[in-house]
């Protein structure tokens, strides 16, 4: 393709203009304390500069791109005397410096901000955010929605096993309204093979959980909530890699490498991954009689048509660490997957031929730049465009039950010939034509105050044919959403003590569909344009009462707009609803958190949060037939309180235990607007949400399992779910279940490390008890799995 070659072209141009670009220095070692363990998260700063870096988990840092010349190296962390180096560097030279820190005597008593690590700083800003490290996990064979799903106010629904469709939740809002981003940018047109169940753990440096008010430089238009996935692709020479195999013939395997020259600062990165799946566990439920239609005792049968596969390939190459750019990088995602449908939306209707295909060839730019044109001026650009497709393959005219066996529906009773498949006959394959970039501003003024402004704009254009029906109308009628995001912020740091930021957004929406009317007198198509601006505003504060104790508030007033799949269907079993309007919410949020050391080993942070979300035109998941469809709801609020409590015994043991209690309501009170009739779900609880959840989480690790470098540790987690309600509670039917179960789920794991995580092995059983869990309108999990993942990692700095 032309567009193939264009790309090709310029990262072939790009990668000989670097090679040509002036020799630079680079500086690495490690940090260390007087005993020979390494500091993790040590700050290391060039004197009188921008330029530094963290110590990784192993103490290692590196400092690439620096001119010619003699520095003065500054190496602090918390609890450790600041130390000082001086060195002299020559013209591509690449030299070593280990550090030794002394530690302090007496306890700390102001926070060093310098000496935190990436997810300790995060956890610090005015907003109600949660930064999970995601290092240590990177032996396991979870996905990054398994390690989410631990998380106090999350919880993830899936629909099955691996490749399924979930539903991530966050506070009570689930779904679009919790935007989710990969390296700050919104992953809304990554497809299908690039999400959170597919992306492996160790792709990932950090994870961060912004509950309610979101910052303006993730520029999404986030009801509730936003995560965003801080991968490990730094600008050094590493190589990872990992293979895992489990039940249900599960084979996982990921490929992530990277390399940036010292010299020229010419960078490559890339990331591999596949996985595959039968989904073959075994599930509850009655065998239908394809004659009578009668629905036989409950039965262990297993699925038979929920293969799941996909690769996916994201390259990029540019050049960092110079003048005009500390990074500029072309990159392309190409990805594919085939995916086996075994049910709509619930188990009642099975399917054994019904079968989707995408692929998604993705074109990407970033480029970033610190002290545009004057000190404190930072510039970031994203810009994407998927070219992918999707095809639906429903050809097989047969009826299925999970026996296995199935009844042709090729004749119909007159004997006549009669064309069909499972759902509905077809072939149609679409493109969603999903376009988005990325702008973002940002200004330190110095003393502390700080401003930015952000614009991200989205673009979906669906365009689909399905030769099996060539005159179909539908699929020649618009199908576009463009909407935009600006945001302008201000924030104000005093003495690492208290932050305050405040903000406003513009949202804009243009909107071009159509409907058919006049459907039994005169039928034809009528055109919907949904054009729309609405303004949000916010702000944020936290203030340390004491060194340890932090205090947060926040308040936004946010919007958020229909995506394209919402209002055009997901071409499987989520049907358009092209009348659905855009939600809008007052989010407060108000918590603590208490961070402490003593007795020199023990570490203990305990962190509570209240929120109240206020919402209009809510949007929510409902069931038609055996499909869902996104709907409003006038009015839902939803007051709940989460708590987390973490203990550590130095590098030997830990502890974390989490619960989620949230109070979510209809407070439509009439029918319609002006009415007098009140409306029987008036005060109930939304159904299908689960409302009270916890995790708990022991850890134990032992040095010198065979060997003096290496490690053995063993992982215990529990996981709670109280019942819920599957529809609303005062339309249920005694006849029906109207209620998804209690749930309780047991996972162990183990995990050797050899080399200081050179070499890894784990192994994981799921679901230990072997319990029958269940998710989004009761649809079973799989059951008790074993997993085992051997993974390779190298780096150097």
């Amino acid at each position: 393709m032309q567009y193939k070659q264009i790309l090709l072209t310029g990262l072939l141009c790009l990668s000989v203009f670097s090679l040509r670009a002036q020799q630079s220095a680079s500086v690495s070692g490690t940090v260390k304390d007087n005993e020979g363990v390494p500091v993790a998260g040590a700050s290391v700063r060039v004197s009188g500069s921008r330029s530094g870096a963290s110590a990784g988990p192993q103490g290692g840092w590196a400092i690439l791109h620096l001119k010619p010349g003699s520095y003065t190296l500054e190496f602090s962390a918390v609890g450790f005397s600041r130390t000082e180096k001086s060195i002299t560097l020559k013209p591509g030279e690449e030299a070593v410096l280990d550090v030794v820190l002394n530690r302090k005597a007496a306890q700390v008593k102001e926070v060093n901000v310098a000496g935190l690590t990436a997810n300790q700083q995060v956890n610090r800003q005015a907003y109600a955010v949660t930064s999970i490290d995601a290092k240590p996990l990177h032996n396991s064979s979870q996905d990054l929605n398994q390690v989410l799903g631990k998380t106090a106010g999350v919880r993830v629904r899936e629909d099955g096993g691996l490749g399924s469709s979930f539903n991530f939740s966050l506070n009570g809002f689930s779904g679009r309204q919790v935007k989710l981003f990969l390296d700050g940018i919104p992953m809304d047109n990554f497809g299908s093979s690039l999400t959170l169940n597919n992306i492996p753990i160790n792709l990932a440096d950090r994870i961060e959980v912004y509950k309610g008010v979101v910052p303006i430089w993730l520029g999404a238009d986030a009801l509730g909530g936003a995560v965003n996935v801080v991968t490990n692709a730094k600008t050094q020479r590493y190589l990872d890699v990992s293979y895992s195999y489990g039940s249900f013939n599960t084979h996982r395997s990921a490929v992530s490498a990277g390399y940036t020259g010292a010299k020229t600062g010419f960078t490559v990165l890339g990331n591999f991954f596949q996985n595959y799946s039968d989904n073959n566990y075994w599930v509850h439920t009655g065998v239908t009689d394809l004659n009578t239609l009668i629905i036989g005792p409950e039965q262990r049968l297993r699925r038979f048509h929920d293969r799941y596969k996909s690769e996916t390939a994201q390259l990029e190459m540019g050049v960092t660490g110079k003048r005009y750019a500390d990074k500029l990088m072309l990159g392309i995602i190409l990805s594919q997957n085939d995916r086996q449908i075994q049910t709509a939306a619930q188990m009642s209707k099975v399917f054994g031929g019904w079968n989707q295909r995408s692929n998604t060839i993705m074109p990407t730019l970033k480029y970033k730049k610190t002290d545009l044109f004057v000190k404190g001026l930072d510039f970031n650009l994203y810009g994407s465009y998927n070219f992918g497709s999707t095809r639906n393959v429903d050809t097989l005219n047969r009826v299925y039950n999970w026996a296995g066996d199935y009844k042709d529906n090729t004749f119909n009773e007159q004997g006549q010939y009669v064309p069909g498949g499972e759902n509905s006959r077809s072939l149609y394959k679409f493109s969603n034509n999903l376009a988005i970039a990325n702008a973002s501003l940002g200004y330190n003024i110095g003393g502390g105050h700080s401003t930015g402004v952000n614009y991200t704009f989205t673009n979906f254009d669906r365009e689909g044919h399905d030769p099996l029906k060539p005159n179909e109308e539908a699929y020649e009628t618009p199908q576009k959403l463009r909407k935009s995001v600006l945001g302008l912020g201000y924030k104000y740091d005093y003495k690492d003590r208290w932050s305050t930021s405040v903000f406003v957004k513009e949202y804009f929406v243009k909107g071009e569909s159509a409907q058919r009317v006049d459907i039994y007198t005169n039928p034809h198509w009528e055109p919907i344009y949904s054009d729309l601006s609405k303004t949000g505003y916010g702000v944020a504060s936290a203030y340390y009462l004491i060194p340890s104790l932090q205090l947060k508030l926040s308040y936004e007033k946010t919007y958020r707009l229909p995506e394209g799949d919402e209002m055009f269907g997901d071409g499987v079993n989520h049907v358009a609803n092209k009348n659905l309007r855009p939600e809008s919410s007052d989010n407060v949020n108000f918590g603590a958190v208490f961070t402490r050391k003593f007795g020199g080993h023990h570490r203990l942070m305990v962190e509570g949060n209240f929120v109240l979300r206020d919402a209009e035109d809510f949007i929510r998941v409902d069931l038609v037939d055996t499909r869902t469809q996104s709907v409003n709801v006038r009015g839902v609020r939803n007051t709940g309180v989460d708590a987390d409590i973490r203990y550590a015994y130095r590098e030997v043991f830990t502890a974390a235990a989490n619960a989620t209690y949230q109070h979510l309501i209809n407070t439509t009170r009439y029918e319609t607007p002006g009415s007098n009739v009140e409306s029987a779900i008036y005060k109930d609880q939304i159904p299908n949400i689960p409302y009270l959840f916890g995790n708990l989480d022991l850890g134990v690790n032992f040095k010198k399992v065979g060997f003096s470098h290496a490690r053995l540790g063993v992982n215990y987690h529990l996981n709670y779910v109280h019942a819920y309600y599957l529809k609303w509670p005062s339309l249920g039917y005694s006849w029906e279940k109207n209620e998804v179960p209690q749930q309780l789920s047991h996972d162990v794991s183990a995990t050797y490390t050899l080399k200081n995580g050179k070499y890894n092995v784990s192994l994981e059983c799921r679901n230990l008890t072997d319990e029958r869990l269940y998710d989004n309108f009761l649809m079973q999990k799989p059951g008790r799995a074993f997993y085992m993942k051997l993974r390779y990692f190298l780096r150097k700095y």
